[in-house]
């Protein structure tokens, strides 16, 4: 059985939270998707998934529309949908299409719930298949295996009368009535279903979780009910589990309370809306947050209260015993005897609670800062779970006291991670907007790294957050010791960590750097007590402009690429890239897109420099397409080119980036009065088209460029024997004016016979060639016999790939005429390459202007 599982989620933080929910239970192949366009390249080819995990972000019609999708993509028809609701969604869980939905969560309620509702529904699926015979001494014990053990509140309902035969004991403890107060009860007293009949949901009896209400002794709890029919003695019963959504009373909802009191980190009022959520969830009656003495204040200072009845007198904060005692550090908890308080505190004489706790709020150094009182009159609920909850929502208030006062003490702007020292999210994303920036105007590139700790929850979870953050400032040292002072490190978030590495010549530079990084995480690590730690990080990598031209993009794409270096197994770095090989294995989905990649304006024409030997001074440009996929970025030539000359795509594409630029060329001619030759790649396809000159002739007539100002390259590995119409073709196109270049010479077989019968004018070195300039001794001597070879027959030579100053001072000594390559400029967008000739004209104007 296979056993991957796709995640579709729009927003990159569900995406995360799906994946490490899903990591953590154990789960391996895991896929993540930003959208069905997306989930479709991803599973082509593939064998059917175990589940799909989808965010509904929208309402109704676009759930049922995206769940239309999904079921026509490959291997996806009959797979198990689970659907999440974020926040923002406007639809209710009862708005879920039907289509093999089979169960739902919201968003909050991924770290506590994906994992378990999902075995859940496996092993539900699996016991079908396995309900015994009804057991001839009648009863009810032998149905009870179908429910979870422990905790769980479920209730048997005869499916004639629709009455009550029995209820768990966790029912009666929860709902605060007597055991014997519910047989006999009808379904419909007993549950209120939301936007669907009662009738309904007992008739489909499908094991969908439906929300509803279960009565209680104060009313009515809300959670969600799911129902089943079994056969029993002959008859038929109703099995209905029911999961409570009060956090005092069930471990999933209080995780689900905690995650949203968490992440009403952003806003104005973090208190008040962390606040607001423990209240109401919790069923209190009572909530106050104090903050205690600071700087010579008489009393300490309430931040908030909240409180169900009529307004009192409220006694002073000196009066009250239970505030001052945990002020000193003693925490209080009663669960539902807190009447024993009465003679020694007003506040509880007051407000006649019966369940109260009071906890201290720390700061880092452990110091307390202030209170939290919390109360109702009909007791907490379980205490292995308040308790808990009650000192997570202390800390959240403490985290957010602490914070409060930093920021009015002038320590901190929010900007700067407090455990590590680094810049934060937003400080980051500022930086990063502005090396984008400055790197569009220099016409630089730089490379974005993303870098995610393997399985950092682990080390909380089993030696604590001491450790962690331990772990996380060691991570520190080691990211900067790898990098540059001009580089940038940021604690992205948790154990996510982002880096920029700036001014870079080439790409190999960046290699060098993540594998150093990938060197120095995996050093053994010591904790303070002496314990060794292995720490390991994936890392995913996005070239700017290669791969995008905003931040958003970029990140993406490195969040990506980290994706996969876990998928390959941890430990590792991966570069964003449509690869050949991925080329080949989604070529249909490529191919498609490729078909409408021009009407949709998704091609692009880059620009490199070819400066001459001697002065450096620009004399001519290549004119290079690039491919920006919506979904994939920017996709390289290596990939689309060979799928453009399989389908033909290629003479159209081929026309429209030779008339876009020569386009461009003569209107920098007429801008800057420069005129530059521009060198344009005709493919083996486009070079047997029979109507090629007429083509050409068309491009020239319509932008008005001189045809001398036009190199068609051809490259050598073409053979003039097998490629038709190749010869003629090319003498035509010299009789019009232009001028022909053999690219990538010295890697065919045929280059002196391509000397003698095709009309070049030039001859561009291959870069393969020239990058070994210094390394290899044979090379260097393909380069000078090049060169010596080509001059012999009057023809140019222009070197490519050229990347260093010994590859210059070499190709001086012997005479090459024209070079390219990232030692001068990368390829540059249209108005990056602008930029750089209204530098130059600058620069000679000012040389003009100075005196003799």
């Amino acid at each position: 059985m296979n056993t991957d599982i796709m995640v579709i989620a729009t927003q990159r933080e569900l995406r995360r939270s799906l994946f490490d929910a899903l990591d953590h239970g154990g789960y391996t192949d895991i896929h993540s998707a930003r959208n069905t366009s997306h989930a479709a390249i991803l599973l082509e080819g593939r064998q059917p998934l175990q589940l799909m995990v989808v965010v509904f972000d929208g309402d109704e019609e676009q759930a049922k529309s995206c769940c239309k999708q999904l079921r026509r993509l490959p291997g996806a028809a009959e797979t198990p949908l689970m659907a999440v609701l974020a926040a923002e969604a406007s639809l209710s869980p009862t708005d879920l299409p039907d289509e093999g939905i089979v169960d739902w969560l919201y968003a909050s309620q991924i770290s506590a719930e994906l994992v378990p509702r999902w075995r859940r529904w496996r092993a539900g699926t699996q016991a079908q298949c396995l309900v015994p015979a009804a057991s001839a001494s009648g009863g009810h014990a032998n149905y009870r295996y179908l429910f979870e053990e422990g905790d769980s509140e479920w209730l048997i309902a005869d499916a004639q009368t629709g009455c009550l035969l029995e209820v768990s004991p966790t029912v009666t403890r929860h709902s605060l009535l007597h055991a014997s107060q519910w047989p006999g009860l009808a379904l419909s007293d007993v549950l209120r279903f939301e936007g669907i009949a009662l009738e309904q949901v007992l008739v489909e009896a499908d094991r969908r979780w439906y929300p509803c209400q279960r009565k209680s002794a104060q009313g009515f709890d809300t959670g969600q009910a799911s129902v089943r029919r079994i056969r029993h003695d002959q008859s038929d019963v109703l099995a209905l589990m029911f999961r409570s959504d009060r956090a005092d009373l069930r471990a999933e909802a209080a995780l689900s309370l905690l995650s949203r009191i968490y992440a009403s980190a952003s806003g104005v009022d973090a208190k008040g809306a962390a606040a607001r959520l423990l209240f109401d969830e919790l069923g209190l009656d009572y909530l106050a947050v104090w903050s205690a003495r600071q700087d010579g204040a008489e009393a300490p200072v309430q931040l908030l209260q909240l409180w169900s009845g009529q307004e009192p007198v409220w006694p002073a904060a000196s009066l009250q015993s239970s505030l001052q005692l945990v002020l000193c550090g003693k925490p209080i908890l009663y669960r539902a005897d807190a009447q024993r308080l009465v003679p020694l505190d007003p506040l509880l004489q007051l407000l006649d609670l019966t369940g109260f706790a009071g906890l201290p709020l720390y700061d880092e150094r452990h110091m307390v800062i202030g209170a939290m009182l919390a109360g109702n009159r009909r007791g907490f609920g379980e205490m292995s779970i308040v308790e808990p909850v009650l000192r997570c929502a202390a800390a959240r208030f403490a985290q957010v006291l602490e914070l409060s006062r930093t920021r009015e003490q002038g320590r901190a702007e929010g900007l700067v991670d407090a455990l590590t020292g680094l810049p934060n999210r937003l400080l980051f994303n500022d930086r990063l907007d502005t090396i984008l920036r400055e790197a569009a105007r220099n016409g630089e590139c730089f490379a974005v790294l993303f870098v995610d700790l393997d399985r950092f929850k682990e080390i909380n979870d089993t030696h604590g957050h001491a450790a962690g953050d331990q772990v996380l400032k060691v991570v520190t040292q080691r990211l900067c010791g790898s990098i540059r002072a001009s580089d940038t490190v940021a604690r992205y978030a948790g154990d996510e960590f982002t880096v920029v590495l700036r001014h870079i010549v080439k790409n190999d530079d960046v290699l060098r750097v993540a594998e150093k990084i990938v060197q120095t995480m995996s050093a053994p690590l010591y904790l303070d007590d002496g314990i060794e730690l292995q720490v390991t990080a994936s890392m995913g990598l996005s070239f700017f402009p290669d791969d995008a031209g905003d931040a958003e993009t970029l990140l993406k794409h490195a969040d990506e690429a980290m994706y996969a270096a876990k998928h390959l197994g941890r430990n590792n770095f991966q570069i964003y890239e449509v690869s050949p090989e991925y080329a080949q294995e989604h070529g249909t989905v490529l191919r498609s897109r490729l078909r409408h990649a021009e009407g949709n304006g998704e091609l692009r024409v880059v620009y490199q420099p070819q400066v001459d030997a001697q002065s450096e001074d620009i004399v001519g440009m290549e004119a290079l397409a690039r491919w920006e996929h919506p979904e994939l970025g920017m996709i390289s030539p290596a990939v689309f080119i060979p799928l453009a000359e399989e389908t033909g795509l290629i003479v159209s594409i081929g026309e429209w980036v030779m008339r876009t630029a020569c386009r461009q060329a003569k209107e920098w001619e007429q801008r800057f009065g420069l005129r530059l030759r521009l060198g344009v790649n005709l493919s083996a396809v486009q070079l047997m088209e029979p109507q090629l000159l007429d083509v050409v002739t068309r491009v020239l007539h319509d932008t008005g460029l001189d045809p001398s100002l036009l190199e068609l390259e051809v490259t050598e590995s073409i053979s003039i024997k097998t490629a038709k119409n190749l010869v003629e073709n090319l003498q035509a196109l010299h009789q019009l004016g232009c001028s022909i270049a053999i690219d990538d010479f010295g890697t065919g077989a045929a280059s002196l016979d391509y000397l003698r019968r095709l009309p070049a004018d030039r001859i561009k070195v291959d870069q393969s060639f020239v990058r070994n300039i210094g390394v290899d001794p044979d090379d260097e001597a393909i380069v000078r016999a090049t060169i010596e070879m080509a001059h012999r027959l009057k023809r140019a030579v222009v070197a490519e790939g050229v990347e260093t100053e010994q590859h210059l001072q070499f190709l001086r000594t012997h005479h090459c005429d024209e070079l390219q390559g990232y030692l001068f400029c990368r390829p540059l967008q249209t108005i990056s390459f602008e930029k750089l000739l209204a530098e130059r004209k600058r620069l000679l104007e000012v040389r003009m202007a100075e005196p003799a």
